[in-house]
């Protein structure tokens, strides 16, 4: 096995003049006035978005402040992974594993090292720290170039697993993930229980449950908002899903040519995923999204990031085993009022370990971004319950 080594991140200045000279020869699609979002991303304010990104933003002070942290890469089965691994303040540290999704990248659960690595500094306690390792998914990020087939979910929560036990020494550790994060944390739950101290998601996942298969009537009373919310959402996911699922690689090309096509295409996953209310800049900050959009655009890693979707939905997903739960280690769930997949909690009762269920108050699809010091919260309370 590999042996970890430092990782410095350094985008050459010629990547970054080239953005900007492609941010100022971008060649908008015309629209009809007024249409604001209706036909999707608006072009008014699309075009405020591209001037900030070219005259204003400074990728240099977002690179220092990840650079602040220790990074890492790690080549595993000739997969690099990258990854960040801050070590906690308090007398035994518990190790946790913290998996993002898409579009998101490892930069969207910064908000859970403070809290979780020193307690104190929020008011917790000292014995409530964690050890936090938080990888780029193969394909996201600095976890390229990624060229190898099949990696899917199982096979990420393989190399978690190696990662974690056989590259950093930990035979036991925690999970937590939200989006294909999720995916990832349950099937660790799932497939390798005997290494996990307990899996916490953000969004509710279990190998072979099938939440298009549940009918209203499968939810308590208490829980109608759900099924509300399923029926408002369901055209929110038919678009990305479809395209990425069925020939991710086409559309890969015109994003990987246009720094303005990848925004646009994450930017409104942004809006319509987050409890924004239709106003993303109410949640995210200008130079959030666009410190998204450079770390998809300066890596290349637009095309790569959509081929888990397309090993993972035309594969399946089928569970290892026939034992009930099919999530064996101890399972939480935090269930935000705008997620985008929800499922009633006497099905997770049944197919998951489950310890831990929390309706949060705010928050949609970006859970830990949204609100990280609810979710830092969730995850001491749970795992101190274990």
């Amino acid at each position: 096995m590999a042996r970890p080594t430092p990782f410095t991140i350094d985008i050459p200045q010629s990547d970054l003049d080239d953005l900007r000279r492609r941010l100022l020869a971008t060649r908008l699609a015309p629209e009809i006035p007024g249409d604001g979002w209706k036909y999707g991303v608006d072009r008014t304010w699309l075009q405020s978005m591209v001037h900030t990104w070219a005259n204003e933003y400074d990728w240099r002070v977002h690179e220092a402040a990840m650079n602040s942290y220790p990074n890492f890469r790690v080549d595993i089965d000739g997969i690099p992974i990258h990854f960040l691994h801050i070590r906690g303040k308090g007398p035994n540290p518990r190790p946790i594993v913290l998996t993002h999704g898409w579009p998101w990248s490892f930069w969207d659960l910064r908000g859970l090292i403070e809290p979780l690595t020193n307690p104190t500094s929020v008011g917790g306690r000292p014995e409530d720290s964690f050890d936090v390792v938080i990888p780029s998914l193969p394909g996201f990020a600095f976890s390229n170039p990624l060229q190898t087939h099949g990696v899917n979910v199982r096979r990420v929560a393989e190399l978690w697993v190696r990662l974690m036990r056989d590259c950093l020494g930990y035979d036991t550790f925690g999970a937590y993930g939200g989006d294909w994060g999720a995916i990832v944390t349950s099937e660790l739950g799932h497939a390798h229980a005997q290494h996990l101290t307990g899996v916490y998601m953000s969004l509710p996942v279990i190998p072979g449950v099938n939440r298009r298969e549940l009918t209203p009537d499968a939810f308590a009373p208490d829980e109608e908002w759900m099924v509300q919310r399923t029926a408002e959402v369901d055209w929110l996911i038919r678009s990305h899903i479809t395209v990425h699922t069925h020939d991710p690689q086409t559309l890969a090309y015109a994003l990987a040519d246009s720094p303005v096509g990848t925004a646009a295409w994450i930017w409104e996953r942004r809006r319509a995923w987050s409890d924004c209310d239709g106003d993303v800049e109410s949640v995210f900050s200008r130079d959030e999204l666009i410190t998204l959009a450079s770390l998809y655009w300066l890596t290349g890693a637009i095309g790569p990031s959509l081929r888990i979707y397309f090993e993972h939905f035309n594969g399946g997903w089928p569970p290892l085993h026939d034992r009930i739960p099919i999530v064996e280690a101890p399972t939480g769930f935090a269930i935000f009022p705008k997620e985008l997949v929800l499922l009633p909690r006497s099905v997770a009762a049944k197919y998951s370990n489950l310890q831990r269920w929390t309706l949060m108050e705010r928050g949609g699809h970006f859970g830990p971004a949204e609100q990280p010091r609810a979710v830092a919260t969730e995850l001491i309370e749970f795992f101190r319950s274990l």
